[in-house]
């Protein structure tokens, strides 16, 4: 209440957010038929908006960080990359640039932002560089072929997923993943009690993931780094041998 008495402008918005993901909740069968609807909703009224970004300078800023990020930890041309989420190409395009022709594979769950992605190669320049852009139904990533990829970037996905589809992936990822291969993921991280936001938003304590990956056969490395960059928190998963 004293926020809304603070910011009465948002009051309206909210509202109107709140009956459409309403909506599309009833008429979904599972979280990600529902979160597919909303991105569609998103990216017809602004593609850069339905990522995250509200101003295109943002959305220039935040795939250079993510870039930047990966490359000064172990990213280098020759790598085969997945990126799950990877929307409307933030940060892909710059990976796309980066990378050995035909080694960017990027998926989404809407087909909406992968056409705003195919927009976003022209606008860049990057069709020869041959990049894989996949719509996905779910996140068991059948298939992708095993023991293929040097890294997995997942840039504020689970930060909009509860634990089952998180634990999805955990599940499955690993078989795509090269011996040594690493998988980065963002979250939104609370101290307290974990709660979500219209099904949109969804705030973790990172032990319940640290704890997640380690039952499926991950050593989770806390990205203290990445702190100062970005508001979410990262994770960087890599395979036990024994897994």
């Amino acid at each position: 209440m004293a926020y809304a008495a603070g910011h009465p402008h948002r009051i309206a918005p909210h509202l109107r957010r709140v009956a459409r993901d309403t909506w599309f909740r009833l008429r979904s069968r599972d979280h990600i038929a529902y979160y597919r609807r909303v991105m569609r909703s998103d990216t017809a009224r602004d593609p850069e908006g339905a990522v995250g970004s509200h101003t295109h300078r943002r959305w220039l800023a935040l795939g250079r960080t993510q870039f930047d990020y990966l490359v000064g930890h172990g990213l280098r041309p020759e790598c085969r990359m997945l990126e799950i989420g990877c929307g409307n190409l933030r940060a892909g395009r710059l990976f796309i640039d980066y990378l050995h022709t035909g080694n960017y594979y990027g998926l989404d769950i809407s087909p909406d932002i992968l056409m705003a992605a195919q927009d976003t190669l022209v606008r860049y320049g990057l069709r020869d560089k041959l990049p894989h852009l996949t719509p996905v139904r779910d996140l068991r990533l059948a298939f992708l072929p095993s023991g293929f990829f040097d890294v997995v970037h997942a840039h504020s996905v689970f930060s909009h997923s509860p634990l089952e589809v998180i634990e999805e992936c955990f599940a499955h990822v690993g078989r795509v993943m090269k011996p040594g291969a690493h998988f980065d993921f963002t979250f939104d991280r609370t101290e307290g009690r974990e709660h979500q936001v219209l099904r949109e938003d969804f705030y973790y304590r990172t032990e319940t993931l640290v704890e997640l990956a380690d039952r499926h056969g991950f050593t989770a490395t806390f990205m203290a780094d990445w702190e100062p960059l970005h508001k979410q928190s990262k994770l960087r998963l890599t395979r036990r041998p024994e897994a």
